[in-house]
């Protein structure tokens, strides 16, 4: 395939835009709804984790700190040439996935993590990155105005290969992450609808497949306890009855930062990564979970305006992938801690504690700034 950064025309210094006026004109609602998120999350993270010491909020700190940073080296790279480089970029992924399975280390249930001496991350995180550039490269290249039956087959092998070898890990919750990224990169880059419905029905046999071959009994009993989580209030229902708990005694206005008694005495687990909307929410009460959620709304909705004038296909794809993937990990978090869906250990963007997540959650946005910056060079 050749490069698609050879498909636009050179400009010359005096006509392309001024890089000031290029800059006033890029929308920078996603950057200041991230940097707000996380800064709510950082001071979420140290009320949560307070009984482990201060630790936590400084490294979520660090993190952040770093993802600033990796954010305008995202922002500065030209789109185009990562979308040329996709290809290598997969392959690397997918090397890291499958040297995670022999080497990897088991955090949290699932042998998702590399360490390499004191630096260490979950390979899976970055392979949405590298997925997404290979997807995006594959779609822009079908210039048809609905794909056919191979077409679609072959994006979906591009996803299905990473979700594999993450499944392989036992980390579920993540490889089903990378369904919506295909989801809606497939919409856009256009689907009959029978084709959907033929995939979806055959979405409902892999999950009875999944359910009966490839799930593991402390994941079948985590769907199960979703369903009648009373059958067993203290073992699998517990962390869901913990967190409507926080979530009902913050009422409107919540109890106040670091008086939350879910969270400070305990009661409630993983209360700093994939519970910490239940913090927040029985901290500062319904009126704090509004406002980040209108965060997270004004972060996608100014990210759907970007993907709508790109000026080139492999821009609205990456935008609509990497926005797929960043809405559904919110929308699923925030139902899972209500009981609305089942406990997937789903953490919620640049919120939640982790460096990985943190740091891929920034690129992905550093990467979106960069393709609504380069609209104007596209000319």
């Amino acid at each position: 395939m050749k490069s698609l950064s050879g498909t636009f025309s050179r400009i010359t210094p005096a006509d392309e835009p001024s890089r000031l006026r290029r800059l006033g004109n890029v929308n920078w609602g996603p950057l200041l709804a991230t940097l707000a998120l996380a800064m709510i999350g950082v001071a979420t993270v140290r009320s949560a984790a307070s009984e482990l010491g201060p630790s936590y909020a400084y490294r979520q700190i660090v993190w952040v700190v770093v993802g600033c940073l990796a954010l305008a080296v995202l922002f500065r790279l030209d789109y185009r040439k990562l979308v040329d480089l996709a290809p290598a970029l997969y392959l690397f992924g997918l090397s890291l996935l499958v040297l995670v399975l022999f080497v990897g280390e088991v955090r949290g249930g699932a042998k998702s993590w590399l360490a390499i001496g004191p630096f260490g991350g979950q390979p899976s995180e970055f392979a949405k990155l590298s997925t997404v550039l290979m997807l995006a490269r594959y779609l822009a290249g079908q210039r048809r105005a609905f794909l056919d039956l191979r077409q679609i087959s072959v994006a979906a092998l591009i996803v299905l290969v990473p979700v594999v070898l993450i499944a392989a890990e036992r980390d579920l919750g993540t490889a089903a992450m990378y369904l919506p990224m295909l989801a809606g990169m497939l919409l856009v880059a256009g689907v009959r609808p029978r084709m959907l419905a033929t995939f979806a029905l055959i979405g409902l046999v892999s999950a009875a497949g999944l359910w009966t071959f490839a799930m593991k009994p402390y994941q079948k009993t985590r769907i199960v306890s979703f369903l009648s989580p009373e059958k067993d209030p203290l073992g699998a229902g517990y962390q869901v009855r913990q967190s409507k708990i926080a979530v009902g005694s913050g009422q409107w206005t919540g109890r106040g930062y670091g008086q939350g008694t879910q969270s400070q005495l305990r009661f409630l687990p993983a209360r700093h990564t994939d519970f910490i909307m239940a913090v927040l929410a029985e901290e500062w009460g319904f009126a704090g979970v509004l406002v980040v959620l209108a965060l997270y709304g004004g972060f996608i909705t100014s990210t759907a305006g970007i993907a709508a004038r790109s000026r080139d296909r492999a821009g609205i794809l990456l935008v609509v992938g990497l926005v797929s993937t960043i809405t559904f990990h919110v929308i699923y978090n925030a139902s899972m801690v209500v009981g609305l869906l089942p406990i997937t250990g789903i953490p919620m963007p640049f919120l939640s504690y982790g460096g990985s997540f943190t740091l891929v959650n920034f690129m992905a946005t550093g990467l979106i700034l960069n393709i609504d910056f380069r609209r104007y060079v596209n000319r």
